[in-house]
């Protein structure tokens, strides 16, 4: 979203040696150049120029914001107070290790006895990977030794054998209605949201979208969740129809053009993995013992409530039921999953055998 006008800065966006002539200039109806205003002192850069109309916003007019929102903050040097105490600490230690050794041995040799503790501090402080910094993935390791390798689905009071844990999963359960059970942290619900191309649109057409979208925005009492992820892309249903409706089509140019479509689409599909972005906006509500129902209304007027607003700023966006959220869940849960198991069968729902498969084995 545009945090400042969409406009050049009068003084910044100019060169030195013309900076002040253009700001005169821009001053002064037509372009003319005129006189500055009594008292005006350091040049253009206390000039005030009106917002252009009809201009649209550009990159110098945005804000960034990072992908980790969670990013610790810089304290000194660029480092965080994590990366801070791990340099600290081992420094101390370095130097008592240093004091006492020099007592002994010649300084060099106990120089070269401190470095490989500093070298090992350095490391876990400054090293990432994927993110996470050196220290934090050898707790993760760490934790992950000392846990069960292998975890089970067990009712509630069951032990499970000895070396194998409870499977416990966020998800207790999903209703018929797309409603996630989370047990003690409420229920949710998933709404799959599409993209809006914002840079093609015109001046007029951003602000109104982003107006629509602030409306959304301020509308909202309780926390949401947007989540970005990148899932498998299946074109086979799209070749499949692409050859099936060439042979309709009204002249041979474009019969042809259509199964060359189609066979670009199998080729890329054969030469690399294909993936696509899917946006979902996550509404929970929180509930108190019994009153799962309750809740599970609550949620799903919310999200009604948030798929209408979404739609003024030319956002498709649609309430997941069981079956689409139980797909979304099983390809989080495991990303290798071919895609297009669209025919999934919700949680807790007696698996029965398709009668056209079996009238095809007959």
């Amino acid at each position: 979203m545009p945090a400042v006008p969409a406009h050049p800065h009068p003084g910044l966006d100019q060169r030195p040696g013309v900076a002040g002539r253009a700001a005169a200039r821009a001053a002064t109806p037509g372009g003319a150049a005129g006189h500055l205003p009594a008292g005006h002192v350091g040049g253009p850069a206390h000039e005030q120029q009106a917002e252009p109309q009809g201009a649209a916003v550009s990159d110098r007019d945005r804000v960034k914001i990072p992908a980790d929102v969670e990013r610790e903050d810089r304290v000194l040097a660029g480092l965080t107070a994590r990366q801070l105490a791990i340099l600290t600490v081992a420094a101390l230690f370095g130097y008592i290790i240093f004091t006492l050794l020099a007592r002994l041995l010649p300084a060099v040799v106990a120089a070269a006895c401190v470095l490989p503790l500093l070298g090992l501090a350095a490391a876990l402080a400054l090293v990432r990977r994927d993110g996470v910094s050196l220290d934090r993935l050898l707790l993760a390791a760490f934790d992950q030794t000392a846990a069960p390798r292998w975890q089970v689905s067990a009712p509630t009071g069951a032990r499970p054998p000895e070396g194998v844990g409870v499977l416990e999963l966020p998800v207790r359960t999903v209703r018929p209605d797309g409603v996630l059970d989370l047990g003690s942290y409420g229920v949710a619900v998933l709404v799959d949201c599409d993209t809006v191309s914002f840079a093609l649109r015109t001046a007029e057409e951003q602000r109104a979208l982003v107006a629509a979208f602030g409306r959304w925005l301020n509308s909202l009492s309780h926390p949401i969740q947007l989540v970005a992820i990148a899932e498998p892309l299946d074109l086979a249903p799209a070749i499949t129809r692409l050859r099936a409706d060439a042979p309709a089509l009204p002249h041979p140019a474009l019969e042809r053009a259509a199964l060359d479509h189609a066979e670009f689409l199998t080729r890329l599909t054969t030469s690399r993995d294909l993936l696509r972005r899917r946006v979902l906006l996550v509404l929970r509500e929180p509930y108190a013992d019994g009153d799962l129902d309750g809740a599970a209304r609550r949620v799903l007027r919310r999200a009604e409530d948030s798929v209408r607003a979404l739609a003024g700023s030319a956002v498709s966006a649609r309430l997941l039921d069981a079956e689409g959220a139980s797909a979304v869940l099983a390809a989080c849960a495991d990303p290798g999953v071919p895609p297009g198991l669209a025919r999934l069968a919700p949680p807790d729902l007696p698996i029965t055998g398709d009668q056209s498969a079996e009238e095809e084995r007959k």
